[in-house]
């Protein structure tokens, strides 16, 4: 049997290289390990086909056999172990295609009992915000949040700041402009057609650079390469930061705001000792529940499915919200354990006394804004067209009650000719 331990590959196309990233150290001993195949084929299958375990042997096998074209070999083996996905936790293996309800939480506070407008159309009756016209100027999906609208998001951007900081959370802040490799290394493609990340420059030979899709990607790229103490761990994270996804959706429950190319999102994030993941992993989940059950929301807390994992995360707990205007549950939150995954990819080492080892990471949304929004305005409008503010939002509002109805003065009333000279 030809195996290579623990051995990392470096793409030598990419000699301009500016950025000093460690190379990814796969867990070839096991995946490379031909007893382990039929195993990880099942977990490819289970999550939505990603990567090849077939052709990673093949091409191990040919660089056993053809020793001098190795170094082309071992960039094709790099590319294919990168899309590997992470192993599944045995626990939702079965669940199909389905996620599993583990609790609901404010029942109560489930309203149907008379007709809720959807977040835009309540916004456009008290003129808080605009997402028309606005095709040739910042592109279709954009939006701006008006007056108490743009208070709301920085209230619930403090909220989720502050009960964060209460825990012992270090805030970063964070860039926008990532390289490639970065965003890869945590789990997002950069290539083909259907990806979902903006690049900033072309394929020329240069280091590609792209804008974070979230700041968790930002943040375990500041980890890596670092070798990090043992009784230091864990360490969390949090950030406040623009996140940018090239994704678009036609389905009628996802326009407006629903599903945009640019938010602001709170993130949490965590690099731990192996042993410690699943139960940083828990205390996220335990966080976000207390974000949203303080707001008074109604939400379903989700165990997700392998289908649903990606490629990094070992498992994820989803928090869907009920919007009535829609008629639905969306989701708002998420968290997952994404073991080495990340780290492997990104060098991040936990020092033991015995010996080095790759660290684990966790990552959870504690408020990404749009779908908050979205989330409170339905759920907490009005028949008199005003919304009450959830009370633990308020001390960031200056005490504000309600939202209300913003008079529009003429000056600021957009005529169809301005409409038509909008340009970049």
């Amino acid at each position: 049997m030809a195996t290579i331990r623990s051995v990392s590959f470096t793409i030598r196309r990419m000699s301009q290289q500016c950025f000093n990233i460690p190379p990814a150290c796969f867990d070839t001993d096991y995946v490379l390990n031909p007893s382990n195949r039929s195993e990880i084929e099942a977990n490819i299958q289970h999550r939505k086909g990603i990567g090849d375990i077939q052709l990673v042997h093949r091409i191990n096998e040919q660089l056993r056999d053809t020793p001098s074209e190795r170094g082309t070999l071992e960039a094709q083996l790099e590319v294919e172990l990168s899309k590997i996905p992470n192993r599944t936790h045995p626990d939702v293996i079965g669940y199909g295609a389905e996620p599993r309800i583990i609790r609901s939480f404010n029942e109560q506070a489930k309203r149907t009992d008379r007709k809720f407008y959807q977040f835009g159309d309540i916004c456009k009756k008290m003129n808080l915000y605009r997402m028309e016209n606005l095709g040739n100027f910042t592109g279709h999906r954009s939006y701006y949040l008006t007056d108490e609208l743009a208070e709301l998001e920085h209230a619930l951007i403090c909220y989720a700041v502050e009960s964060l900081r209460r825990r012992n959370f270090q805030l970063v802040t964070v860039p926008d402009v990532l390289p490639g490799r970065i965003i890869e290394s945590c789990g997002m493609s950069v290539h083909g057609e259907r990806n979902q990340v903006y690049k900033l420059n072309d394929d020329d030979g240069r280091e590609l650079l792209c804008l974070s899709g979230t700041s968790e990607m930002a943040l375990a790229g500041y980890l890596a390469g670092r070798i990090l103490p043992a009784e230091q761990l864990p360490q969390k994270l949090m950030a406040v930061s623009r996140c940018y996804r090239a994704e678009t959706s036609a389905l009628q429950e996802e326009k407006g705001i629903y599903r945009v190319h640019q938010f602001t999102k709170v993130e949490m994030f965590a690099v731990c000792q192996p042993d410690q993941s699943a139960t940083v992993l828990e205390e996220f989940r335990d966080i976000e529940v207390n974000l949203f059950d303080q707001l008074g929301l109604h939400f379903l807390l989700l165990d997700m499915p392998p289908c649903e994992l990606g490629a990094p995360a070992y498992r994820k707990y989803d928090i869907e919200a009920w919007m009535p205007g829609r008629g639905m549950y969306g989701e708002i939150s998420s968290c997952s354990d994404c073991t080495d995954y990340q780290a492997r990819r990104l060098g991040i080492r936990v020092r033991n006394r015995e010996q080095d080892t790759f660290a684990h990471t966790v990552n959870g949304t504690a408020c990404a804004i749009p779908r908050m929004l979205i989330a409170l305005l339905e759920n907490f409008q009005n028949e008199d067209y005003t919304i009450t503010v959830p009370e633990v939002l308020r001390q960031y509002m200056s005490g504000k009650q309600l939202l209300r109805r913003r008079k529009v003065l003429p000056e600021l009333k957009l005529t169809k000719r301005l409409v038509q000279e909008e340009t970049f």
